[in-house]
């Protein structure tokens, strides 16, 4: 495997020792010089900007380069080595004027995917289709890089409706778990957009404050001026509270993760989880923020795309996808999950009588004992603890 350098340090220790390496994203104008000396058999340059010696000498070595891009029709970066930050995404935004979100690289990109009014995707060349692609291989690389295997065993994912109120219980019954467990030394991961994505993005955030329990009751409180994210100013409540919580006072108990998407553009990513990994492509997503998981998946209420990723991970569970092993499953919510009286007809009626086929599922595949229907927050913990990746 080659050295993956995605960062100036990284850069400096490969000139005291060269080797097969793959530059991603870097400015490599400064140090071009020492590098074109360097050793550059088998390396490849990918989004680096760099002077023309270094270029020749990339040639010269046959090197696979790819230069940067720059296009009005492409505002993101398709080789960027880490992820995104709330910071990045929202910046310009400014919370006393909600229209300034249009100003952000969020904004921008989601606009210029597809059509806000339609949700249709815009037609583009096959180039841009293709550095799309580039870039959600850039993020699914640079996700690997920051969940490694101890992490991954350790991370626990919150799914559940992205249409769910701030100010319904739920929400801050949500929150609080989510707080819990990263306090309990877990990594908590959601899809990183509205509703109880971002109740366990939140939760997760205020672990890091010296008192978390005050940091989390304060947020909620300004986040119900603002309930759903179709309010105009959703985004502007969260990101004035995010600001006045100021930096967490441990801030590696504070990290969490959001794996949100922009073809549901329509639906900002919330501001409260610290690392962003944002693709264009749904399935891409999808697979990857049920594989990351390995320390389990909590199912609160959802609508359609909660269901899909309750049987995608009983699938992986099914046939032990990822690393051979299976992995706890829980769902919150017995009446909602498994109701005596499930009505076909209502719409208004939410309730899905999922439970019984997952449990037929996991019957097949031995990973019964993984599953959990509960209405017991307290329960949940202890049945993480009892039901490691096995």
């Amino acid at each position: 495997m080659k050295l993956e350098i995605d960062s100036e340090q990284e850069v400096c220790a490969w000139l005291k020792k060269n080797g097969p390496a793959v530059f991603q994203g870097q400015d490599l104008t400064t140090y071009s010089d020492d590098i074109a000396k360097g050793d550059l058999s088998d390396c490849v340059f990918i989004g680096c900007r760099m002077t023309a010696s270094l270029a020749q000498a990339a040639v010269a070595a046959s090197c696979l380069v790819v230069p940067p891009i720059a296009s009005a029709s492409m505002p993101f970066d398709p080789f960027r080595p880490l992820l995104y930050t709330p910071a990045e995404l929202y910046k310009n935004f400014d919370y006393k004027d909600p229209d300034t979100y249009k100003k952000c690289l969020d904004w921008i990109i989601y606009e210029s995917f597809l059509d806000p009014k339609s949700k249709a995707e815009r037609p583009v060349d096959v180039d841009v289709i293709l550095l799309r692609r580039l870039h959600d291989a850039s993020i699914a690389d640079a996700l690997d890089d920051f969940m490694d295997l101890p992490r991954r065993k350790q991370s626990v994912a919150i799914m559940g409706g992205h249409d769910v109120p701030r100010d319904r219980s739920v929400f801050a019954d949500i929150a609080l778990l989510a707080q819990k467990l990263a306090l309990q030394g877990y990594f908590v991961v959601t899809g990183g957009g509205p509703g109880l994505m971002e109740a366990g993005n939140l939760g997760a955030y205020t672990a890091g404050f010296k008192d978390p329990e005050a940091a989390l009751k304060s947020v909620l409180v300004k986040l119900a001026m603002a309930p759903t994210y179709k309010d105009a100013a959703w985004l502007s409540v969260a990101f004035e509270a995010w600001q006045s919580l100021g930096s967490p006072d441990n801030a590696d108990k504070s990290q969490n993760l959001g794996i949100p998407t922009w073809f549901y553009g329509h639906e900002p990513p919330n501001v409260f989880a610290t690392h962003i990994a944002k693709y264009f492509e749904n399935s891409v997503r999808e697979e990857g923020l049920l594989a990351l998981a390995l320390g389990g998946i909590i199912f609160a209420e959802g609508n359609g795309g909660t269901v899909q990723e309750i049987f995608q991970d009983a699938n992986q569970n099914y046939y032990r996808t990822y690393g051979g092993v299976k992995s706890p499953m829980i769902l919150l919510g017995v009446d909602y999950w498994n109701p005596p009286d499930m009505t076909r007809h209502n719409p208004k009626d939410k309730r899905k009588k999922v439970y019984p086929l997952l449990e037929k599922l996991a019957s097949e595949k031995a990973f019964s004992d993984y599953l959990l229907l509960t209405d017991d927050l307290e329960s949940v913990i202890p049945f993480l603890r009892a039901h490691p990746p096995a």
